[in-house]
């Protein structure tokens, strides 16, 4: 059986989060740093007017908002897949490697083929998010015994180090280091329709795969045996999910650059409002990941406008008392 916070049911958990989605957008897309009103943005998202406020609106600042969505939705769910397939309390995807080496691939191909679309640029990420994975486990595994969560995060921190190590000599010996720190911030600004057009498809997909094997994710995050005796083809569902989650921070990466912490403290804020079923995992971390994203994209534009404080800056700061908290606690702070 799966644990359950209270006697609340899920649909209206997951029902006051949309509503909080929809106030959160709603916030971003008014505040920033050029005066909008709130007339000005509903008349941007509702008519065809245009003046040069709606137009920036249309144009610059609902297309990011729209990235910071899908870029929260789907670090969340990759995390909490991590964390259900390894049963590891720490997995994320920048700590297991996935976004360094989805980082170097952007690194590589900015510098090799300067003039490659974002389709390109995303499929470089995918497969530089999969060497990333394949490194970590590699090593992580390498010893007898197999896996365990302190291995496996030490062997993540090890790659990822070395993989942002890559990163910036690539950088430095092609001349390319203010592109590759520029996307590698984290942050979403200028971000355009056509990009949109290109990446959001993928994460979509990695979504509605995650989804519909959440169950079968939810008995592997409490027994392989059991998952077994279920009659579970545990190999494949594991492969087709490390698939998704390469999909999701390789989508990520490509967009927006290299965002830590999302994929660990989401999945563990969620479980302590929705148990530890991930068929409520799983789509209330897609909606809080983009609640937390618009939240922190709106802080970054605002706190020392006009100028821009990297959304990076803002989720670290967040994220990185949360990871010491969490490792204190043995990763049972809201399970």
């Amino acid at each position: 059986m799966t644990k359950t916070t209270n006697s609340f049911p899920f649909i209206y958990k997951f029902i006051l989060s949309i509503l909080l989605l929809f106030g959160a957008f709603f916030l971003s897309m008014v505040f920033g740093a050029a005066d909008t009103t709130i007339k000005q943005v509903w008349l941007a998202l509702t008519s065809t007017v245009k003046t040069d406020t709606i137009i920036m609106i249309r144009e610059i600042r609902l297309p990011r908002e729209i990235a910071a969505i899908f870029v929260g939705a789907g670090l969340a769910i990759a995390g909490a897949i991590m964390q259900g397939i390894t049963r590891n309390p720490l997995a994320d995807p920048s700590i297991l490697g996935l976004t360094a080496g989805a980082n170097v691939a952007l690194a590589i191909t900015i510098a090799f083929l300067p003039a490659a679309n974002y389709f390109v640029i995303m499929v470089a990420c995918f497969v530089g998010a999969a060497i990333g994975t394949i490194l970590v486990v590699s090593i992580g595994a390498v010893k007898k015994g197999g896996f365990s969560p302190l291995r496996i995060v030490l062997a993540g921190a090890a790659v990822s180090a070395f993989l942002h190590a890559a990163a910036e000599g690539v950088g430095i010996y092609f001349k390319i280091s203010k592109d590759v720190s520029m996307w590698s911030a984290g942050g979403i600004i200028g971000t355009t329709w056509n990009q949109l057009q290109v990446i959001v498809p993928f994460i979509i997909i990695g979504i509605m795969l995650s989804i519909f094997l959440s169950r079968q994710l939810t008995i592997l995050s409490l027994n392989e045996e059991l998952a077994i005796g279920l009659g579970q083809k545990i190999t494949q569902v594991k492969y087709i999910l490390f698939i998704v989650v390469i999909m999701l921070a390789g989508a990520s990466v490509a967009l927006v650059g290299n965002l830590a912490f999302i994929g660990l403290m989401i999945p563990h804020i969620v479980r302590g409002i929705v148990g530890t079923d991930y068929r409520h995992i799983l789509p209330m971390s897609a909606v809080c990941g983009a609640i937390f994203m618009l939240i922190a994209d709106t802080l970054g534009r605002n706190i020392n406008a006009p100028f821009e404080t990297p959304v990076q800056a803002i989720v670290a700061i967040i994220g990185l008392p949360f990871f010491l908290f969490i490792v204190r606690k043995g990763g049972k702070v809201f399970s």
